[in-house]
């Protein structure tokens, strides 16, 4: 982080302001709404700046800067016409260790002022650092034309019942699944809306009386191939109200930074060869967790119930009766070809696509003839370790040895790599991969000069 967000409280508290045109007033308005005791210097004063100081609201420091104006100040803003006099204001404040915004030349101050919007006590700011101000002006225009006016009703309230919540609700769980009944309340939301705050506190006291101590439940979420783009909304929300997330190998960083902070985390990561942890020692995990009272997230790389042991997973859950879900996913074939520029199908080249574990050892004899067969894709999950004895397989069955191949290693990732060349090189391109890589095999793999976009 270029600058680490912070919300200051600034009432009663002195602060600087040196400059007093255009730029300088909306600086100060800022500060005044935040409660600030404002101090401003410069030689010469608005009429706007001149009618505050006879309200009293401000204090004004006629003449050229001075350092000794800093004394006291918890904040100082250098918004003055001349770059050499807000340099001056930014190096006096730095001496002092006091924190300075500094207008139009952002990168070069201590502290900036974002984006507001302003719901309070709900605050919503939005920064660039300085380097795209227009970006965070039209998210903040989007932010505001999305946030109802009604949220800082609902923050207020919240705030006031936060001891009769404690004392109502004994466990951390507990009272995080009222907080979530009561923001997702739409009928208290529309209530507040309309201002009917006699109306609002009857739903409020429902809320109370309704019973939080439900049994635990266990969602299975496809992650996807790896973009965090990629997650769906519902996948999303879940993970978000997650109180327990158990993850695998193949679920991204950029994903698991949109768990919710204080949920718990609990690795069961595979990989070709390896399980640190047993199939039956995951689905007695998730039963566990979710006979405890947790609602319980299952995060899949892909999609849970493609080569997921999504299934599996299901059926433990249900032989006990506890509650469960399935967010699908991406999954891997979808996501890497369309990130390599590779259509599954195709009117001229493939009319179906097999999508096929690469764990041969493991599944028996696959049926090599329809597998070879003409107009259409296959796609190989997990199967580098396979690569020679797929090439040899599908040649002997009858596909051609010209045959377009690509793998697809850390698909939609930045991390991305995609190897292509002939069926009867595939042995040796798997040994140019690494975990986890996809593989493709059929003509549509030709497409891919033509359409790759990633």
């Amino acid at each position: 982080m270029d600058y680490f967000p912070l919300f200051c409280r600034l009432q009663d508290r002195r602060c600087l302001l040196v400059g007093a045109g255009d730029v300088a007033e909306r600086k100060a308005r800022l500060l005044l709404e935040a409660g600030a005791e404002l101090w401003v210097g410069a030689r010469e004063f608005s009429p706007t700046f001149q009618e505050w100081a006879q309200q009293k609201a401000i204090t004004l420091l006629p003449g050229p800067f001075d350092p000794g104006w800093l004394t006291g100040c918890w904040l100082v803003v250098a918004a003055t016409s001349d770059d050499a006099v807000n340099q001056q204001v930014a190096e006096a404040a730095e001496t002092q260790q006091i924190f300075c915004n500094l207008v139009d030349a952002p990168q070069e101050a201590s502290a900036i002022m974002p984006s507001i919007i302003d719901r309070s006590p709900l605050m919503v700011a939005v920064s660039s650092g300085g380097r795209a101000p227009v970006l965070a002006r039209l998210l903040r225009e989007k932010l505001e034309a999305i946030l109802p006016q009604h949220l800082g009703q609902l923050a207020q309230r919240a705030g006031g019942l936060r001891a009769r919540v404690k004392k109502q609700f004994g466990s951390i769980n507990a009272r995080r699944h009222f907080w979530e009944r009561y923001f997702n309340s739409e009928r208290l939301a529309q209530t507040l809306a309309n201002g009917d705050g006699e109306r609002a506190e009857q739903i409020t006291d429902a809320l109370f009386s309704a019973d939080l101590s439900q049994q635990g439940d266990v969602a299975l979420v496809g992650a996807g191939p790896g973009d965090a783009g990629l997650l769906t909304l519902k996948g999303l929300q879940l993970i978000q109200q997650a109180d327990v997330i158990v993850y695998d190998r193949l679920v991204s960083d950029e994903i698991l930074n949109l768990v919710r902070r204080d949920a718990e985390r609990i690795f069961v990561g595979k990989r070709a060869g390896h399980h640190c942890v047993p199939q039956d020692a995951i689905n007695q995990l998730l039963c566990e967790q979710a006979l405890r009272g947790k609602r319980v997230v299952r995060l899949k790389g892909g999609d849970p119930f493609i080569f997921g042991r999504g299934g599996e997973e299901l059926e433990a859950l249900a032989q006990l009766k506890i509650p469960f879900s399935v967010v699908p996913g991406i999954t891997a074939a979808s996501g890497c070809a369309a990130y390599s520029g590779i259509p599954l199908t195709h009117r001229d080249h493939a009319q179906s696509v097999r999508l096929v574990t690469g764990h041969l050892q493991k599944s028996g004899t696959l049926a090599w003839q329809m597998l070879a067969a003409e107009q259409q894709t296959l796609v190989f999950y997990m199967g580098l370790a396979q690569a020679g004895e797929i090439q040899q397989q599908l040649i002997k069955h009858g596909m051609r040895s010209d045959m377009p191949v690509a793998l697809v290693e850390n698909g939609t990732s930045t991390r991305q790599r995609v190897v292509t060349g002939r069926l009867d090189e595939l042995e040796a391109l798997a040994g140019q991969v690494s975990s986890p890589s996809l593989m493709i095999i059929g003509s549509v793999v030709s497409l891919r000069d033509s359409l790759r976009w990633f």
